[in-house]
């Protein structure tokens, strides 16, 4: 098995136990990343550690988001996604709709759940089905005319079920004005791309907690990958593989992609760097560091302190745009981040009603 170690100048590799048929090696898959990571950064940027000192040779500079030049409908980026805006308000919302309830991998963090008062990702009021999609959609462009993007954000996977790309296609043909975004954790991105760009997503979130097997095999139990279950190292080495290949192939096709990483003390926090180069040499825009919520599995875990977050952020910038103004959106959010959401507006009526979809 193919360990991805500290990615600079020279990628360091150690070879396991045997490399499953159904794995494709990580270390062919990542070393044109590494080889332009190492160019495009000097070889002796530090990550900060958490708990360096304050005075430091190296100061964050703003980094330039990089926007795909070949999508027209990306050109005032900034001025329409909230989340392009760089902090700044540009009085737009989005709207999330809980179409994909399935996943494909087990993250120790996540806990999906119909609810109405958590705020935090994987979890919505209710799911919707595709052909409610539109009515909802117009519902709330009613009550929020300010809405410029529609989002799948779950509460599952999207590219685990059908329900997102059918979803899409309903919006690019009644609502074409609206930008397209999507989330996904990228195991299935690579054997999809040709589809999501079909239904026209503008924007792609990928999910990457780590780059390295070994760390990413403590976040992750397993992986369900074209009928076969894998766990431990050799899910993570599959994942990381796949995120890998399917950000590359959305950059080839002028998809705008944000990565998100779920920042947790003890596993990833030290290697934020890492993973930033990592994903920015394989086309990624912007990053989005999100602080571990404890729950399900690592309940019992910490959550990153400030100085944590803001060491992550100082290493990742080194490499890469910074998202800095995460709401952690749930499936369900309506409505400008941070402001008034509508979505229980939307969604209660539908919460009362007798639930008799059963996808995912």
């Amino acid at each position: 098995m193919t360990l991805i170690r500290e990615i600079t100048a020279t990628t360091t590799t150690a070879a396991g136990a045997r490399d499953s048929a159904a794995v494709p090696a990580v270390r062919a898959a990542t070393a044109a990343t590494a080889a332009t990571a190492a160019t495009a950064a000097p070889a002796s940027a530090a990550v900060p550690a958490a708990t360096a000192a304050p005075v430091a040779a190296w100061q964050p500079q703003p980094v330039q988001v990089s926007i795909p030049a070949g999508n027209c409908r990306l050109n005032n980026l900034a001025e329409q996604h909230p989340c392009f805006a760089g902090g700044k308000p540009n009085n737009k919302g989005r709207m999330h709709l809980p179409v994909s309830p399935g996943c494909n991998i087990a993250c120790r963090f996540c806990e999906r759940s119909l609810n109405s008062h958590e705020q935090r990702p994987g979890v919505s009021s209710t799911v919707l089905r595709p052909d409610e999609v539109l009515d909802a959609v117009a519902e709330a462009l009613a009550l929020s005319p300010e809405l410029s993007v529609i989002g799948i954000a779950g509460p599952g996977d999207t590219l685990a079920t059908p329900y997102a790309f059918a979803a899409f296609r309903l919006v690019k043909e009644h609502f074409p004005q609206l930008l397209r975004c999507m989330s996904t954790n990228g195991l299935l991105l690579a054997d999809k791309i040709d589809e999501l760009v079909e239904v026209g997503v503008d924007t792609l979130t990928v999910t990457v907690n780590d780059v390295d097997p070994e760390r990413l095999a403590l976040i992750n139990d397993r992986v369900v990958y074209r009928g076969q279950l894998y766990t431990g190292t050799e899910a993570a080495e599959l994942l990381i593989n796949n995120q890998l290949a399917g950000i590359r192939a959305a950059a080839e096709r002028n998809v705008m992609i944000k990565v998100n990483t779920v920042l947790i003390p003890g596993i990833n926090a030290a290697h934020i760097g890492e993973i930033a180069r990592t994903v920015k040499a394989a086309g990624a825009g912007l990053y989005n560091i999100i602080p571990l919520i404890p729950n399900a599995k690592m309940a019992q875990l910490p959550a990153p302190t400030c100085a944590q977050i803001d060491a992550a952020r100082s290493a990742a910038e080194q490499y890469i745009a910074v998202f800095r103004h995460c709401q952690h959106c749930r499936a369900d959010a309506i409505g400008i981040p941070g402001g008034k959401d509508f979505g229980q507006q939307i969604w209660r009526k539908r919460v009362n009603a007798p639930n008799t979809f059963s996808h995912g």
